[in-house]
């Protein structure tokens, strides 16, 4: 008998929601209700990408990797971000569901593809979670040596103890925000996300300005060549910039995890992830061109693609483009970028859990929903647990072994966005061709975005072969990155078999078919 089932014949009230009436129902699952709004989603969504980190982090890397093509590798990633997003919207509209990735795959092609999708989508978000959280860390202790003017009280970052203890002390904070409701997760993201946004509108004027007066020897005048993405100098650096792109473009979905707690659930969501892809890519844009022009793409100097500065641009160029007293919001930005990020991505991680475990590929303990806070709170507590404890153990470790996890993060993230974008191609296939519209935006859209992200997971599972893909270290001769790529997606068959052993409904397609409509228990 499955949960359902079990919860009809306790006297639960059922009644269908697919507002066309035909068979995307899915299950509702006890979330609060109209918690978010279009500019609330879209916010979230913002956040959860983290702009300003995501600049600081690569645009050093990113203009190694491609020179003055920068721009356009960022142009070039928004493009199956943007193709991809056109699938989200359309299952969202006909299945409105947190599960999102995991839902809709299992709806297309059946549980074992759709639980596996799912696991790309927990495990890509504890890894980026723990990476978020060690961020904040060090830019915490970083913008206290800059107030203090003390490099003793900066170095603490260098204390491994003090480290963690700080990385777990924010884990729980960003875990309780969570935990008390998308109304408490909406407020606090419209103060951090603003507050990154204006100090990156002011950084992006003055580094104009600096480059308009030739203050740096390194600084460039502005080229349409730099927007021309087949003028980069191989199709190795093409697609490592590609790679980096793409991981700057990652977390939009955020928004379609919300949607059943969204006002308008059917299209909101989509409308508030497509608001919080355009405002990236001219974020990225912007500031990618005003620091070029500023500083430069070379490795000397201030030069974005100096490697003594490359992982943490906004450090270098804080002083120097802001001065000392304005610099300090630049390191404030970088920090609030973080630690929102780190808040809000508690969000899709925590929701395709509650999904899985109300559709049955998890266990069911981790469907209940908080009384009053109306949020899948056993889940989120986990999450943020699962979050520590990995990272804890990862620095304790190996500094090594952290870095090729998160170097294995790009492999994660094309596998569940491409399965999504197929999932979407072939669950409406028979409607392709009622229209113009359909064809294009349910079909061809979401099938050339998967084809681009497909090929962007091949060539970095080729590349990360390689032992100097990443940290430089190896097993038995094969690159650490590629080991725990793929070790990480191995584990999830491995859990996925002894979940099929105890929940064989789900597995047997008895739980959530297609076919079959699924039913909405009420509150």
């Amino acid at each position: 008998m499955t949960q359902v089932d079990a919860r009809l014949q306790a006297g639960d009230t059922v009644r269908g929601v697919a507002a066309s009436g035909d068979n995307h129902g899915v299950q509702t699952k006890g979330l609060g209700k109209n918690s978010v709004g279009l500019m609330g989603s879209a916010v979230i969504g913002i956040s959860t990408v983290a702009p300003v980190y995501c600049l600081t982090s690569t645009l050093g890397s990113t203009a190694g990797e491609v020179g003055l093509q920068m721009p356009a590798i960022f142009l070039a990633g928004f493009l199956p971000m943007l193709l991809v997003a056109f699938a989200y919207r359309e299952l969202n509209k006909v299945m409105p569901d947190c599960g999102t990735s995991f839902t809709w795959t299992v709806k297309a092609f059946g549980p074992r593809i759709g639980w596996m999708c799912g696991w790309g989508l927990v495990i890509a978000t504890i890894i980026v979670l723990s990476n978020l959280a060690g961020v904040a860390t060090s830019y915490f202790w970083l913008l206290a040596g800059e107030i203090t003017g003390s490099e003793s009280v900066a170095a603490l970052d260098e204390n491994k103890a003090v480290h963690i203890l700080t990385c777990l002390t924010l884990i729980a904070v960003a875990t309780a925000i969570s935990y008390r409701g998308m109304t408490a997760t909406k407020g606090v993201q419209y103060a951090l996300v603003g507050l990154q946004l204006v100090v990156l509108v002011v950084f992006v004027a003055m580094a104009f300005q600096k480059a308009g007066s030739g203050a740096f020897d390194t600084g460039l005048s502005f080229s349409w060549t730099w927007m021309n993405p087949f003028a980069v100098q191989s199709f190795a650096a093409f697609t490592a910039g590609l790679s980096l792109s793409i991981f700057m473009y990652w977390g939009w979905d955020a928004c379609l995890a919300t949607n059943e707690e969204t006002t308008g659930a059917e299209k909101t969501p989509g409308r508030a992830a497509l608001i919080a892809m355009l405002v990236l890519v001219a974020s990225y844009l912007a500031t990618g061109i005003a620091a070029q022009m500023a500083v430069g793409a070379g490795d000397k100097g201030l030069g974005l693609a100096n490697p003594e500065t490359s992982d943490n641009v906004f450090a270098a160029l804080a002083g120097p483009v802001m001065g000392p007293a304005l610099g300090i919001l630049l390191f404030i930005a970088v920090l609030a970028s973080a630690a929102a990020s780190l808040q809000t991505t508690f969000i899709p991680v925590a929701r395709t859990v509650l999904a899985m475990s109300a559709y049955e590929a998890l266990p069911a303990s981790y469907a209940k929903v908080h009384p009053r806070f109306k949020v899948p709170g056993k889940a989120t507590v986990i999450a943020g647990v699962a979050t520590g404890v990995f990272y804890t153990v990862m620095t304790l470790v190996s500094e090594n072994v952290l870095v090729d996890t998160i170097y294995a993060l790009g492999l994660m993230i094309c596998f569940y966005y491409s399965l999504t974008a197929f999932a979407c191609a072939w669950y409406f296939r028979k409607e392709l061709f009622r229209s113009g519209r359909d064809l294009l935006y349910k079909g061809l859209c979401p099938v050339l975005g998967g084809v681009l992200l497909t090929a962007v997971f091949g060539k970095t599972l080729y590349d990360m072969w390689d032992p100097a893909y990443g940290s430089g270290s190896s097993v038995l001769g094969v690159g650490s990155v590629f080991v725990i790529g793929v070790g990480l997606l191995l584990l999830g068959v491995v859990i996925m078999l002894v979940m099929q052993r105890k929940s064989p409904a789900f597995f047997r397609g008895e739980v959530l078919t297609k076919e079959t409509p699924s039913l909405v228990v009420a509150d």
